[in-house]
């Protein structure tokens, strides 16, 4: 039962599985006035599911996931989790900073991707309700406070991530973090969503990213430099499916397997909160607008999904089964470092790590 005026209550929260540990984990929902849901785990911050409606008021989970936690520590392939210390790769796992050469794990060919081996997405987080928020908004504080050198980051790092829900559907998330030594910082929240439910591919859905310029790679998917997507299937500026040109003989889309890639976005200042990216799926007509106070998004069409295990319901989760939006700084940035072109990733003692991204879902009629 909803108060006509906002939302009723406070997130519930309930057991869901116990992890090799024995950890035992909590899954936090909050529901808003239109019964729009957002399920959030405290092993890895993930956010387990969101239930939105379809142009026909049918609600759907639109986000890949699973039932229990044992199957997220099993399977997952960063399945809507908080993603750091780094998100993204680190050329060759090695970084120097301040005249300090530091090495960290090598887990995805030769670089370090997504934090390292326990990253922030493996991690239990301290989950509580945000109290004192008008009665249109639901939230949830997430803390964790990563030791000096863990997976081989200088620094203790204190980290704070909020996720906000309000009663237009829209899903904000704010990241924050301080270190007592300079260290490197590059957040984001790794959600692959299909917006029609889980069960097909995302090649229907259609894109659009403000962005002039893209960071293709190397054949280890390590930005070499920035370029421009004119004449190029990277040129989302205008709503094209996502299928459209995934199978182009571009040499980037063979080093990505598809789409794996940084778009540098066109903002309108530094860190302002601008429209990053604008999704619609045609047959439910549900529409994702991914706005961010980042320089950068990652799409990534989940081109390693090979519909070898099952997700929520025991569905099936094909090739290009979805989609994530990843908001942040470009990759490998802590080689570019004092590069004008590249924003910076290192965090340094007094200064705090600050970045909003916003996930809102509505609909749109049929064409």
């Amino acid at each position: 039962f909803f108060r006509a005026e906002g939302m009723a209550g406070t997130p519930t929260r309930r057991p869901f599985g116990t992890l090799s540990s024995g950890q035992e984990t909590t899954l936090w929902t909050m529901t808003n006035a239109q019964g729009m849901s957002v399920g959030v785990l405290d092993y890895g911050g993930i956010i387990v599911s969101i239930k939105a409606p379809d142009r026909q008021g049918k609600m759907d989970d639109v986000v890949l996931g699973f039932d229990t936690a044992e199957e997220y520590e099993k399977h997952s392939p960063y399945f809507g989790c908080i993603t750091g210390r780094c998100a993204n790769r680190v050329a060759k796992g090695q970084f120097d900073l301040d005249g300090v050469a530091y090495s960290l794990a090598v887990n995805n060919g030769p670089n370090s991707l997504h934090g390292g081996l326990k990253g922030f997405d493996k991690v239990m987080w301290a989950v509580e309700a945000v109290g004192g928020l008008p009665d249109s908004e639901q939230g949830l504080s997430l803390t964790y406070t990563s030791p000096d050198m863990e997976e081989g980051y200088p620094g203790t790092l204190a980290t704070r991530v909020r996720y906000v829900l309000d009663n237009s559907n829209r899903l904000t998330i704010n990241y924050s973090a301080t270190t007592d030594k300079a260290t490197v910082v590059n957040l984001t929240n790794h959600t692959y969503f299909n917006l029609q439910g889980a069960g097909g591919d995302c090649l229907s859905h259609e894109v659009r990213i403000d962005a002039d310029r893209y960071a293709p790679t190397d054949a280890d998917a390590i930005p070499t430099a920035l370029a421009p997507v004119d004449g190029t299937p990277f040129d989302f500026r205008g709503p094209t499916a996502i299928g459209a040109r995934i199978g182009h003989e571009h040499e980037q889309l063979k080093f990505g397997a598809g789409y794996d890639h940084c778009w540098c976005l066109n903002k309108s200042a530094p860190g302002a909160l601008d429209v990053a990216a604008v999704v619609t799926e045609p047959t439910s007509g549900r529409v994702l607008r991914v706005h961010t106070t980042e320089p950068g998004v990652q799409l990534y069409t989940a081109n390693y999904l090979d519909g070898s295990f099952a997700g929520k319901g025991g569905v099936q989760l094909p090739y290009r089964g979805g989609f994530c939006l990843e908001t942040q700084h470009y990759p490998d940035a802590i080689h570019h470092e004092g590069d004008p072109e590249w924003p910076t990733v290192v965090l340094r003692p007094g200064q705090t790590f600050d970045s909003t991204t916003v996930f809102e879902l509505s609909t749109v009629g049929p064409a």
